[in-house]
């Protein structure tokens, strides 16, 4: 918490309840309050004087200034409406500021708070920490005071989530190398796409992305964002079946101190955090089904309710979902919604295979390579002949990703491996293979480079388990 005040006596105030007016002054001109342009304001505070001063200030600065002449209406303003801050008067009749505000803190609100008043003792100062006031403005203060009070709780909110979404996303990617923001290739199934892309980016339709993993769901998603209206908000990615199913209610929605063993604090969810952005939920289909109940209601509604609390909270978000599972399959085996699915699939793009993009391979092997030396600090590995001729012939059962790991793999050997392409040790070129044999032989040398660790094969090649378990059995191996 941080004290503001425009003098050392300005600690002193009256002894009577009434607070005293504003300290007359010019709105500083110096500083920048960029961030103040989309921030929404509530304004709580008994006297009118200070209202329309308050109003004043902010309203030709801010997207949106809210006033309340007392707590409940203060209250009933928190019900229906998303604020960034609150600017909230001490000494009112009936409830005071710090009271009102920690029961607030008790029934779901997150937003900041700026404490105002004349009294500067410090049992309020304590009383304002413990329930949870961001910043403390002594009157008499001047406009700039208030604006720096602001902007200070926007620019710390902001970095707190980006910061929050940033490591998040870093825990949810198992590939931090991936050309997340490019749809790279030119072949007609890309362009395709791509041309899709641009004729929904700009609305402000839900889409849905399907196709096999590794096809690069999370890349056209990126995509959208990048190209809608939102493209200066967050993007925020989830991959609901990274997350534990005990767990994605409260990282979904938030919570609010004391909901649950272990909260000792109360936290804004993911989709609070997207607001004004979009959310990338990835792999949908695992979404368990009390939660789809609980998405399905957001989607109609726009709006959340935090773990423990009493109120909703209204947000603005645009909304992309991905999926490798044909829903319409798994709503017939009763494994996901049908009123979700309908919901979801109202613009769906597919995303098609690796092995179906012609000579995207070699497009993307060739970035792959230049980065990826780049990042490892490992000379890159010419791509001869023989090697584009495997690339072009081999069916890429994980599609990019596995072709991402392939070439990092070569980069830490310093040669394509001897059982995928290239040349031999004696110099003699790989004889040609059919597609299946090309698969069956790159798959088990990866098994024996991990001692046969189907896990850790899966991983690197970018496909699932399963698929690895399902081939070794074909194979009788």
């Amino acid at each position: 918490m941080t004290f503001s005040t425009s003098r050392a006596g300005a600690a002193a105030g009256p002894a009577a309840g009434r607070e005293p007016a504003v300290k007359p002054g010019k709105t500083a001109a110096g500083p920048e309050f960029g961030a103040l342009a989309q921030a929404s304001i509530l304004i709580v505070d008994d006297e009118p004087g200070m209202r329309n001063f308050l109003v004043r200030t902010l309203a030709p600065r801010c997207k949106l200034v809210d006033e309340a002449a007392d707590t409940d209406q203060a209250s009933r303003k928190l019900d229906s409406n998303r604020y960034d801050v609150v600017i909230l008067d001490n000494i009112m009749p009936g409830k005071n500021g710090v009271d009102w505000l920690a029961e607030q803190r008790a029934v779901g609100f997150f937003a900041d708070a700026i404490l105002i008043t004349a009294y500067a003792d410090l049992d309020t100062a304590i009383q304002a920490l413990r329930a949870g006031a961001a910043d403390f403005v002594l009157k008499p203060f001047r406009s700039n005071q208030i604006l720096n009070a602001v902007a200070r709780c926007l620019d710390r909110v902001r970095l707190q989530r980006e910061n929050y979404v940033l490591r998040y996303a870093l825990r949810a990617s198992s590939d931090r190398t991936f050309l997340r923001d490019n749809l790279i290739g030119q072949s007609a199934a890309t362009l395709r796409v791509r041309e899709t892309i641009a004729r929904v980016a700009r609305l402000p339709t839900s889409v849905l992305l399907t196709g096999a993993s590794g096809t690069g769901k999370e890349v056209a998603a990126r995509s959208i964002h990048s190209l809608s209206d939102r493209a200066d908000k967050p993007f925020v990615p989830v991959n609901c079946a990274a997350i534990p199913p005990e767990m994605i209610e409260a990282e979904l929605f938030g919570h609010i101190k004391g909901a649950f063993t272990g909260a000792d604090s109360g936290r804004e969810g993911l989709f609070l955090y997207a607001h004004g952005g979009t959310l990338f939920l990835d792999e949908i289909g695992e979404l368990p089904l009390p939660m789809q109940s609980k998405l399905l209601r957001v989607l109609e509604d726009r709006r959340v309710r935090p773990v423990g609390s009493e109120r909703e909270v209204p947000v603005d978000l645009r909304f992309i979902f991905a999926t490798n599972a044909e829903l319409q399959k798994e709503v017939e085996k009763g494994r996901f919604r049908a009123d979700l699915f309908y919901r979801l699939n109202v613009m769906q793009i597919h995303l098609p295979l690796l092995k179906d993009r012609g000579d995207d391979v070699q497009e993307l092997a060739a970035i792959f390579m230049s980065k990826l030396s780049t990042q490892l600090g490992m000379p890159p590995v010419p791509i001869d002949a023989s090697v584009r001729a495997a690339l072009a012939s081999y069916d890429w059962p994980g599609n990019v990703r596995e072709l991402r790991n392939l070439i990092e793999r070569t980069l830490i050997l310093g040669a394509f491996p001897d059982d995928f392409a290239g040349p031999r040790n004696d110099g003699q070129s790989a004889p040609a293979d059919s597609l299946a044999e090309l698969e069956r032989r790159h798959i088990l040398g990866v098994l024996k480079e991990v001692n046969g660790n189907r896990e850790e094969a899966a991983r690197r090649l970018g496909i699932s388990r399963k698929t690895i378990d399902r081939k070794c059995a074909l194979w009788d191996v």
